[in-house]
């Protein structure tokens, strides 16, 4: 079963209407992200029409964007009791996305609110045994920052992942669970995310499409249909690197299989 590690369906209704529909003709498990309430029920409501007729499953993500602080700042408290009351209530699969955007002086202006988010994210999701999904825009350096209290969380996804293979690999000998998320980037030509994709270890690697807000070159925004060429362009890259696995079959397993184990904790 193909898997999309991170996505936002809410977004995605205005440009993508039929996308649901898609998403279970192409029986297309997916973890979805939200951060405020609207969003989160929404989220569920799909995961229960789905869970109702045995369609694909949807692994439901909650937290304070790193970017409200910013752009929406009177919506940091909300959203940040929403996620207490979600993490509380137990429909949660894990914390994010979360983490540091630090793209540009305006944002790097936000650093201390955001550092005090993460520190409250990192807390809750160690208390309540979740996985955490981060949001790292030229902010890599703080994953190192961190490497203590992420050491201990089950897993921790790198959303969209721009760090290098070195860095990716300094953080598994940290002790950290890190899994590389990979998104139409590698088809992008960027050539940092494609050669920690080719070369990362079996075990570090996931993948997703963040529809709909990473499009392929030539489109508006991105859909579920793109998962399908993420997969393929990793194995190319992985096939021309002479690393194991690279075939896409190989790669859709190993990414369901992840998947799995990092928002159902299950030991597949």
């Amino acid at each position: 079963m193909p898997s999309d590690a991170h996505c936002h369906p809410f977004d995605m209704k205005g440009s993508q209407p039929n996308a649901e529909a898609e998403r279970n003709a192409l029986n297309l498990t997916v973890a979805a992200s939200s951060w405020n309430g609207d969003e989160l029920y929404y989220h569920k409501e799909l995961a229960q029409q789905a869970a109702h007729v045995g369609g694909p499953s949807i692994a439901l993500c909650f937290g304070v964007h790193p970017q409200l602080p910013l752009v929406e700042p009177r919506s940091v408290r909300a959203s940040l009791e929403s996620m207490y009351q979600f993490a509380e209530s137990g429909v949660l699969s894990a914390i994010g996305e979360v983490g540091f955007d630090l793209y540009n002086e305006a944002y790097q202006s936000t650093e201390p609110m955001q550092d005090e988010l993460f520190i409250l994210e990192l807390e809750l999701a160690k208390a309540r045994g979740l996985p955490l999904v981060l949001h790292l825009r030229r902010a890599m350096h703080k994953v190192f920052t961190y490497s203590k209290q992420l050491a201990a969380l089950p897993a921790v996804v790198l959303h969209s992942y721009s760090g290098t293979y070195e860095e990716a690999l300094a953080l598994r000998k940290r002790g950290i669970a890190a899994y590389c998320s990979f998104g139409t980037t590698i088809a992008l030509n960027h050539r940092k995310t494609m050669r920690a994709c080719a070369l990362l270890p079996q075990d570090m690697l996931l993948f997703e499409t963040d529809a709909p807000y990473q499009p392929l070159r030539g489109q508006p925004y991105s859909t579920y249909r793109d998962i399908f060429t993420v997969v393929r362009t990793a194995a190319m890259l992985r096939s021309e690197a002479g690393c194991m696995p690279y075939t896409e079959e190989e790669l859709h397993q190993l990414n369901d299989d992840h998947f799995k184990r990092i928002f159902f904790q299950t030991s597949s």
